[in-house]
């Protein structure tokens, strides 16, 4: 039961980081799940039949919001299912011996970009309302859902940044369209899996327990990706990751790192991760502050002109 309980948590933990970021429900989830010892398939699996009810809910809530491109959802969400397909049963005719190192290569590196992206770059905005082509979609939703499958998550860590960086669609709508088509992705992957694995293997009190959780957060997650920096979450998020998966293979038989070799690493990345932290904030906060000032300067011009009008006249 106790085990039940933090499930819920990781779930409700998970989907508030991934409904007011766009990512990193899939791939926290599953990091939590190889962790406890989870079969690196089954724990794909789980994750992801828990994502078909959390991702409605969240596509849900962020329509509600005004949070959705639909176009965007159709022109990356169909081939991203394409791609989760093939990568769940990829993945499901691995050995676990392979899969449990490759799967921690994956979400280490999705980590890591996801760190480094959000830690050290801002959202661009200069091409914002010019259109998204779909010769950019499909192809990023094929590898984004392939990716996502095999590494229990990167739909998000994959789409989100790609779009971003296009600078072609305000972030909240980035966010709130890549978690709507997130659900296609969840049902094409978990399909791939009972295909590739059967039900032997899934826990399905773990899925109901992911589900639960995930379903209390995604309405609060589709309001707070108004208010949540995405700079300082980025970073949270992402050392969480490189930590958890860092661990993993240094104790495989990959790498089978010493103790003393493994501890400086984790120091190393505590360090790395603080001072990222710290970072971010400061550069929020300089960032909403130099708004401030643009916008202050802004309305003391017009308040200036609107007395001017009267003297010209």
């Amino acid at each position: 039961m106790r085990k039940l309980i933090l499930l819920a948590l990781v779930g409700l933990g998970a989907q508030l980081v991934d409904g007011s970021l766009g990512m990193a429900y899939g791939v926290t989830s599953t990091t939590l799940l190889l962790a406890i010892g989870t079969n690196p398939a089954a724990a794909s699996a789980t994750v992801h039949l828990a994502e078909i009810g959390t991702t409605l809910v969240s596509g849900l809530s962020h329509w509600k919001f005004g949070n959705v491109d639909w176009k965007v959802v159709l022109k990356i969400g169909v081939p991203g299912a394409v791609g989760a397909f093939a990568g769940a049963t990829f993945l499901s005719g691995l050995s676990t011996e392979t899969a449990a190192p490759l799967m921690a290569v994956i979400l280490l590196a999705l980590g890591l970009y996801v760190f480094i992206r959000f830690t050290t770059m801002g959202l661009p905005k200069g091409r914002l309302g010019l259109p998204l082509r779909k010769r950019f979609l499909a192809p990023l939703g094929v590898v984004a859902g392939f990716v996502d499958s095999t590494g229990g998550g990167g739909w998000g860590p994959v789409g989100t940044p790609a779009i971003l960086a296009s600078g072609r669609l305000e972030p909240r709508k980035t966010i709130g369209s890549i978690d709507t088509s997130e659900f296609l992705v969840a049902i094409a992957a978990s399909l791939g899996f009972l295909f590739g694995l059967g039900t032997e293997n899934i826990n399905f009190a773990w899925v109901v327990a992911l589900l639960i959780g995930g379903v209390i957060a995604a309405p609060i997650a589709a309001w707070l990706v108004r208010h949540i920096p995405p700079r300082v979450l980025g970073a949270a998020v992402g050392g969480v990751i490189i930590l958890t998966n860092s661990r993993t293979l240094l104790r495989s038989d990959w790498i089978d790192a010493s103790d003393g070799v493994r501890y400086s690493i984790y120091a190393v990345i505590y360090a790395v991760w603080a001072a990222a932290l710290v970072y971010s904030f400061r550069e929020h906060r300089k960032n909403a502050a130099e708004e401030r000032r643009i916008l202050e300067e802004a309305d003391a011009r017009a308040a200036a002109d609107d007395r001017r009008e009267p003297e010209l006249a």
